[in-house]
């Protein structure tokens, strides 16, 4: 992430949370522009991705989470909210 970037997230996270969610929407939608007017980019852009992933996790760099771990930190997180 670019300084510019991490500054705008640092920003953002200051809003309140109905702003923030707000926010975030419009991001998401963006990114389905996006995808819409460029699906082959999209496409080789989460292949590659997908390459990157997997060389760690075969490299032993990166390993998996349980799904059960995953679910029970994020109801968690959503009880904090």
């Amino acid at each position: 992430m670019t300084d510019r970037a991490q500054e705008l997230l640092r920003e953002a996270l200051t809003l309140p949370v109905n702003e923030r969610a707000d926010v975030a929407a419009e991001l998401l939608a963006s990114l389905d522009d996006a995808a819409a007017e460029n699906p082959a980019e999209v496409e080789a852009a989460w292949a590659a991705e997908i390459e990157k992933r997997a060389r760690r996790v075969i490299g032993g760099e990166s390993a998996g989470v349980p799904w059960e771990d995953v679910r029970r930190r994020a109801e968690a997180e959503l009880r904090k909210q």
